[in-house]
Formats: structure tokens, sequence, C-alpha cells
């Protein structure tokens, strides 16, 4: 045994001695988010860090969601969405005459995800899901495969994509969030369109998910 570890060895000994023999390691509840304060600017923040990170960002009320949802398909260019399974049918309503596969007069196309594959993902122009939890201070969005959401790939292939988030999902900060989250599920944090810098720091966009990220806040 060399000089150092027995020295390290004995402070960890020394600094353990008064610890009664009978005691057992066991959890220590933090409360570290009650100790925070709440509200640190909400929905306006999560709209500043979003367009900071170049997404584009529309508040709505929750009656103006299906008109938006088109709009923004429209102003995209999209013909062919594909959509989870459990996407509410009224959130593509308007821009959809079908929301199950079929074909509006105006050729739009919502696919409903059932295992989709990667080429028909990679196919279409665009994928409309909900999310989790949103987060103001770092303008993150989280999806976590639940209600509205889908599967990792749905939102990871499609180069454009347009996101749903409730005013009442947004909370302040990352604690807040992880809080709420189930570290079980398979988690996707979104901060802006996918991007990476080369070697020349130049941005390059799209490289592992959507180059375009846009969102409709809700409330």
């Amino acid at each position: 045994m060399s000089g150092s570890r027995e020295r390290i060895l004995a402070r960890v000994r020394a600094a353990l001695a008064d610890v009664p023999a009978g005691e057992r390691p066991a959890d220590v509840e933090v409360p570290r988010i009650d100790a925070r304060p709440a509200g640190r600017g909400g929905l306006d923040v999560l709209v500043d860090r979003l367009s900071d990170y170049r997404a584009l960002v529309h508040r709505v009320a929750p009656e103006e969601l299906p008109g938006a949802v088109a709009a923004a398909l429209r102003r995209r260019g999209a013909r062919r969405v594909v959509v989870p399974s459990d996407l509410p049918p009224r959130w593509t309503g308007a821009w959809a005459d079908t929301d199950s596969g079929g074909t509006s007069p105006a050729g739009a196309r919502v696919l409903r995800d059932a295992g989709t594959g990667i080429a028909a993902l990679d196919a279409v122009d665009g994928v409309v899901t909900g999310c989790a939890v949103a987060i103001a201070e770092t303008g993150t969005i989280v999806l976590d495969c639940g209600e509205a959401q889908g599967r990792r790939a749905l939102t990871l292939v499609p180069d454009y994509h347009l996101c749903v988030v409730r005013a009442d999902q947004v909370v302040d900060d990352v604690p807040r969030a992880v809080s709420l989250l189930d570290p079980r599920r398979p988690l996707t944090w979104i901060s802006g369109p996918s991007a990476t810098s080369d070697i020349e720091l130049d941005r390059v966009e799209g490289v592992h998910g959507p180059r375009t990220l846009e969102v409709l806040i809700v409330g």
C-alpha cells in the first residue's frame, strides 16, 4: 500500500470514528423545490428564451389552437404531416378534413403514427405533438412519450416540429421540471432547433433533429 493511500484511508476512518456501530445509510429528503422562490416570469420568459434559440413562437387562446395549427402548417407549405396516435383530432382538424389518413380537397394529409418506418417519417413535411413540460428559465421543452407526444423517432426524424405547449405545462426552472418528470420514461429535451457548431464555430442546424421548431403556447 502506498503512503498516500494509507493517509487517505486513515483520514476516512478518522472521519467515521464517531459514527454509531448500528447506523446504516438512508435516503434523506431535501426540500429543494419548496425552498426555491416561485415565479420568474413564466410565459414571457419562455417566449424570450425560445425565440433566442431561433424557434418560432406564437401565443394563442385555447379556442384558436386549431386555426393556429392550420396557419403554421400552411406557412410551412406542409402537405403531409405525422402525428402521435393519440393527438387530439381537433388540433389538425382545421388543416385537414380528416385525421385518419384521409385527404382533404387541398391535398393535406395527416398520418397517425402506428409504428411508421424511418423512411416514411423522413418523407413527411413535419410532425405535430404536445409536450410533457416546458421550462421558462432555459427555454427547454421536454417530451416523455406521454399523451400527444408519441415515440422519440417522431420528433427526431422530420425536419419540422410543431409543438403545442399548454400554459399550465410551463414551469420556472429545471428542478421544478425534474420533480414532475418520471426518470424511467424516455425523455427528449428540446432547446430550439437541433443545432451544433463545426470546428470554425459556424452554426449548423438540423444535424440531430428538426431544422425548424415552431411552438404554439396555449393560454
